[in-house]
């Protein structure tokens, strides 16, 4: 192909209706606006309204569009993502997306973008972007080997079913169905991932779905909007975290879609309190806590937190997760070791990847049920023990790799440059 001339791009923008989706959207815009291309960042009212502000310089280069949020009556009012909602009506958000068709593809008509950068989610979408010859990169968000998971099973779909994110049976559409006609209605395949960490799994991708696959690197989120200085959540966890040693706290967040049984979060205290370490728990079942914990070595938190910047404090020595992608990228950047708690979707698989990597272990379950003994002896075992001090330091070198700015920078130029290439020639 020809080298066409440098051209300022219009690039549509539209993740699914979860922050674990949206931020790296966000975050992906905010670097192509950078080169000088025009974004506009497709959502619903709710959603863009918190996102954080866009500095000055960005301004200009990305364009917020609010589709009006469908009326589905199974839904709160004001639930416009999965955090507003528990999991299992989730299917009624999806139903939700499925009613933006009319006016996205109205938004498409009228604003004619010269690509679309998409989620999974709108399977509808590949003939409409083929009819108005707009080209559409599907985004992945998620783990690239959970992805290339999903994707080797695609052809025993009833085994594998569960393994997706967001399940729905009332819809009638599921996630699977979703995910295959995005991908193979899409020209080429972006992943919030590289090929440092996830080489493998990026290549099994590329293979098994016979199309380009290309790392825009693992956008780690960045603390330059997030300095408000008037941040009384941040205040209070920061007085408390400075009381402590270096590497001395255990992090607990298991992230905004799991939710706990009583049972599992008494398991889970109880580790935390035979372990003896100081702990910062971001819960949202507050209400658990005030009747039943007594431990006093610990900070149970119930508020909003800024995790990367809780992680990035020097008193952190371990963080208890659930293995969501976005979490283990701020453990990364932080060089953080973890204590793995998988519970759904793609946890258990990023858990696996995370093993391999030995920057952390996974709490043993028995008979799949969580047991206070194991969470105190995986806690010990990671924090201070001579035998866990390969996840330590694996995690120290897992923290160069995300701290490499040129590393990155070169993934989102390249990623750039393949999409100004492959721009349909009609465009130019």
């Amino acid at each position: 192909m020809e080298d066409q001339p440098n051209k300022f791009l219009h690039i549509a923008v539209f993740p699914w209706l979860a922050f674990g989706h949206i931020s790296p959207f966000f975050q992906l815009s905010k670097l192509i606006a950078q080169k000088g291309h025009t974004i506009s960042f497709i959502s619903t009212p709710r959603n863009i309204k918190r996102l954080p502000p866009l500095p000055p310089n960005l301004q200009p280069f990305i364009n917020f569009v609010e589709l009006p949020f469908p009326h589905i009556h199974q839904l709160p009012q004001n639930a416009e993502a999965t955090m507003d909602i528990p999991q299992h009506i989730v299917p009624y958000l999806n139903k939700a997306f499925d009613g933006l068709q009319q006016p996205f593809t109205q938004f498409l008509e009228t604003s004619t973008p010269d690509c679309i950068i998409c989620d999974f989610a709108p399977y509808w979408l590949p003939p409409i972007t083929s009819k108005l010859g707009v080209l559409s990169i599907y985004f992945n968000t998620v783990s690239s080997s959970s992805i290339s998971y999903v994707v080797g099973k695609s052809n025993d779909e009833d085994n594998f079913i569960s393994h997706v994110h967001y399940e729905q049976y009332e819809s009638g559409v599921s996630d699977m169905f979703r995910l295959k006609e995005t991908i193979f209605g899409a020209e080429f395949i972006a992943v919030r991932s590289c090929m440092e960490i996830e080489g493998k799994a990026i290549e099994s991708i590329e293979n098994q779905c016979k199309k380009k696959v290309i790392p825009v690197g693992l956008l780690p989120p960045s603390l330059e909007f997030s300095e408000d200085k008037k941040d009384e959540n941040w205040d209070t966890i920061l007085k408390w975290l400075d009381k402590h040693e270096k590497k001395s706290v255990v992090y607990v967040e298991f992230g905004t879609e799991v939710t706990l049984s009583d049972e599992e979060i008494t398991e889970i205290a109880k580790g935390l309190e035979s372990s003896s370490f100081p702990f910062l728990w971001i819960v949202k079942n507050h209400d658990w806590f005030v009747e039943n914990d007594s431990n006093k070595n610990g900070l149970i938190w119930s508020n909003w937190a800024p995790q990367l910047r809780i992680l990035e404090h020097e008193s952190i020595g371990g963080f208890l997760t659930h293995c969501g992608w976005s979490s283990l990228i701020e453990s990364f950047k932080v060089g953080c070791p973890l204590i793995m708690l998988p519970f759904q979707s793609d946890q258990g698989v990023n858990a696996r990847l995370m093993e391999e990597k030995m920057v952390g272990i996974k709490v043993e379950r028995n008979d799949g049920k969580i047991n206070r003994d194991s969470v105190a002896k995986a806690l010990r075992l990671v924090m201070v023990e001579e035998e866990g001090k390969i996840y330590r330091s694996k995690a120290e070198e897992m923290s160069k790799i995300v701290g490499d700015k040129e590393l990155h920078q070169k993934y989102i130029d390249d990623f750039v440059d393949y999409v100004e290439l492959h721009i349909p020639a009609s465009k130019h």
